[in-house]
């Protein structure tokens, strides 16, 4: 019988994982997120927005180039030396980033990273906010500032852009593009690393972006098929692309 089975093409498989939303108007905002993308202007620019933790600062596993007879040994439980949440966005047209450390995630946070790339982004005309279904993402708060900054009055005493929000569809943070950058630094690192303390983690956080900025700076092009560092996917929004690395923490 077994031999019947198999001459008859069946196998024994694993089911595969295929990356999927719940959200109803997956299609909407999907259509709605390239259709921005497709059309962006000089004076657009487009953020990929999410947070990177919380990470805590310990002794971390990862791959390693290890002689013969090695074992790299990594204790189940040590005592943390800190945390870190990392803010950041991501400019999809120029692959420039901008990061800051948080405390926790909530609405006070990315509305003082809207203001962040208000003043930053001052001369364009408008700037597109994207991010995952989070509660504090899409937060009464938040809308309301959104709000005040788009109001003639706000725009014309502080000369800033408009400001248009585009979220991914819920259960969507594999099309979150800054998150393959988030697992490009972490496997470059974070992976194999023993900081001595947060601010230790902190300084190699800040250099992993500030020469990513640099590179893309020297060598100016939209985010897409250049890999930076360790980035496991292509930094681009794609519906086929897994921007979350599932190992990358």
């Amino acid at each position: 019988m077994r031999q019947i089975i198999r001459r008859a093409g069946y196998r024994f498989r694993k089911a595969k994982v295929v990356l999927t939303s719940h959200d109803p108007l997956y299609h909407e905002k999907l259509t709605n997120i390239t259709s921005i993308l497709r059309g962006l202007r000089r004076d657009e620019k487009f953020f990929s927005v999410d947070e990177f933790g919380p990470l805590s600062i310990r002794l971390r596993g990862g791959v390693s180039l290890l002689g013969p007879g090695e074992t790299k040994v990594i204790p189940q439980y040590q005592k943390s030396k800190g945390q870190l949440i990392v803010t950041a966005a991501l400019e999809l047209s120029t692959n420039q980033s901008c990061h800051f450390y948080s405390r926790s995630k909530n609405t006070a946070e990315m509305i003082k990273l809207l203001e962040e790339l208000l003043r930053t982004y001052q001369a364009e005309s408008r700037i597109y906010f994207s991010w995952d279904a989070a509660s504090w993402h899409a937060s009464k708060a938040l809308r309301k500032f959104v709000d005040e900054v788009n109001s003639p009055d706000y725009r014309l005493a502080h000369k800033t852009p408009v400001v248009e929000l585009a979220p991914l569809p819920a259960s969507a943070q594999f099309l979150n593009v800054i998150e393959s950058v988030f697992s490009g630094m972490a496997r470059a690192i974070i992976h194999n690393s023993d900081y001595p303390s947060v601010d230790a983690a902190m300084a190699a956080i800040d250099r992993y972006f500030v020469e990513r900025n640099q590179h893309f700076k020297v060598n100016p092009r939209r985010t897409g098929n250049k890999i930076w560092g360790q980035e496991r996917t292509n930094t681009e929004f794609a519906v086929s692309n897994n921007c979350k690395d599932p190992a990358y923490r």
